[in-house]
């Protein structure tokens, strides 16, 4: 009965330009999602930063700015452009800037090394790199800079300013800063988000315009978005999640976002109160860090207290949140964790808990509408209801594929439309999902996911380092941690810290093992592979 109410509406699928099937290209822009709530809420808050409120008017004129800036650099429809911004009106104004000019925008951690930039300009085939300028906390434009030096083709570099502006570019009255948004069709890739595999260097998923206007309506429409809202925003805006899940649905309802370039749980209960945030959108980490705050002083209970008075909906994302967490936070904050399941190849939302709809213990909830998900068992058969497989998405939001890999392409959808997920779940009866395991090897710390193989082939580069294996233990408030279990070269007397720190000037701060452990070889199995299932029986608890 749900399916029925949660469809898009008549009227929703017209005024966005959204096709009623599949088939045949029609044009549609992401860019519509601003430009419509621009529209109807032009003097409306769009988003609150430290210091500034930017209404819907302005933060559509600033991306009209600097679509006209790339316009004028000679990019052409289709180019792609890398961004690295922190989370603010800039980063919005920047996205859906280059979503205007009929360009790609492909959006980079900050907290990327210059070698980490440099191989996803390269990659990419990025034309142009946007960069936010330096910050007394985030010195970006410098990294950024060294990373486009080392890059091969990249022609531009465009440095932004806090306002959304181009370096050196005066801010134009909104009146003087239309631009007519270039037409795009459908199925043209409107984003490129990276995001890696267990065998080899990060890819980048395409998203096409359809992909993220019909998600960001859906879910919309599932967890009740309305202009009455206030979404806190401390997931990075360069991550699925807080991009689609976040920035495109609140966009698109004509919500207001309070954003937070870096995630302080002190100063999250204290927007939150000042705000009256309605909706939340974290990793379990920041539910744990926020309970724990609450514990920590007086001051931050009471905060905790008068945020708890306009909550509505708190949603989990990047990892499931533990039955213990789910019942502390509800306790203390009078509010249930709903967890909800999506892929950055899935635009990203696969599955959801609804508000009005009963939860199940332990499940993601039901597919949104428009997409299917089933079990799938080793041969390729359906798993019974209850039975374990791996979960198989087929749908509107399911990627065009890997840019530049066709292999990996068809390895991931098959000639029937279904996405192979990797992931192992279930489905009972009533549809509702439950993810029972991970990629195999996968590390999600604080929400981030890490991947071994990548950090290992880092650490192999070290003159000092004969052999690693990387594997994620358990950790109280990042989930899991990394450790690295390494072989020493002959003679070398390399030290964990040593180590430790090397790691920090090779790749980004999420990625680092904090947990190096020395062995005079690595365990195997039966056919000469390393056990990680050995080494992670032999961490420490």
């Amino acid at each position: 009965m749900w399916l029925h109410y949660y469809q898009l509406t008549l009227a929703e699928v017209h005024r966005l330009g959204i096709p009623p099937t599949q088939t045949g290209a029609t044009m549609l822009s992401l860019a519509t999602v601003l430009e419509d709530s621009a529209r109807h809420y032009s003097d409306r808050v769009a988003i609150v930063e430290e210091g500034r409120r930017w209404t819907y008017g302005e933060l559509d004129a600033a991306a009209s700015r600097l679509a006209r800036k790339l316009t004028a650099l000679g990019l052409r429809a289709g180019d792609r452009v890398a961004l690295t911004c922190p989370n603010g009106a800039a980063f919005a104004a920047a996205h859906f800037g280059i979503i205007k000019a009929g360009l790609v925008t492909v959006p980079l951690n900050i907290l990327l090394t210059e070698r980490e930039i440099a191989y996803h300009l390269d990659d990419s085939g990025a034309r142009a790199y946007i960069c936010h300028v330096d910050t007394p906390e985030l010195p970006l434009a410098g990294t950024g800079s060294a990373g486009f030096t080392r890059a091969q083709a990249c022609d531009h570099l465009v440095v932004l300013e806090a306002d959304g502006s181009p370096s050196g570019e005066s801010e134009l009255p909104a009146a003087e800063s239309g631009f007519p948004t270039r037409q795009t069709s459908e199925t043209d890739t409107a984003v490129v988000l990276y995001t890696s595999g267990t065998t080899g260097q990060p890819k980048g998923a395409e998203l096409t315009h359809s992909n993220l206007v019909q998600n960001a309506l859906l879910a919309g429409r599932s967890y009740e978005i309305s202009p009455q809202d206030v979404c806190f925003v401390a997931l990075p805006l360069s991550h699925a999640t807080g991009l689609s899940m976040l920035l495109h649905t609140a966009i698109a309802a004509g919500a207001s976002l309070v954003m937070v370039p870096r995630y302080r749980p002190a100063r999250a209960l204290e927007l939150m109160r000042d705000e009256t945030v309605t909706v939340f959108l974290g990793v379990p980490t920041m539910y744990q860090t926020l309970l724990d705050a609450t514990r920590s002083s007086l001051e931050h209970a009471g905060c905790a207290d008068e945020a708890a008075k306009s909550l509505r909906l708190c949603l989990v994302g990047g990892a499931p949140a533990a039955p213990k967490l789910i019942e502390e936070f509800e306790g203390r904050f009078n509010i249930r964790l709903m967890d909800g399941y999506g892929l950055s190849e899935t635009s990203p939302l696969v599955a959801a808990n609804r508000p009005g709809l009963p939860p199940r213990a332990g499940s993601v909830g039901t597919a949104i509408w428009g997409v299917e998900v089933r079990i799938q068992i080793p041969g390729g058969g359906l798993a019974e209801a209850g039975a374990p497989g791996e979960v198989m998405v087929r749908g509107h939001n399911v990627m065009k594929g890997y840019l530049g890999r066709p292999d990996a392409t068809r390895a991931a959808i098959d000639e029937d439309g279904w996405f192979h997920t990797g992931d192992i779940g279930q489905l009972d009866a009533d549809g509702y999902l439950t993810i029972l395991g991970r990629h195999k090897e996968m590390i999600i710390r604080g929400g981030f996911n890490v991947y071994p193989r990548e950090i290992e082939e880092i650490l192999l580069t070290h003159p000092a380092v004969a052999q690693a294996a990387v594997v994620g233990v358990p950790h109280r408030t990042h989930g899991e941690e990394i450790q690295a279990f390494v072989v020493r070269a002959p003679r070398a007397t390399l030290t964990a810290q040593e180590l430790i720190d090397w790691c920090r000037t090779a790749m980004a701060a999420y990625k680092y093992p904090r947990i190096i452990e020395f062995r005079e070889h690595l365990p195997t199995n039966a056919v000469g592979k390393v056990s990680k299932a050995d080494l992670l029986a032999q961490a420490p608890e």
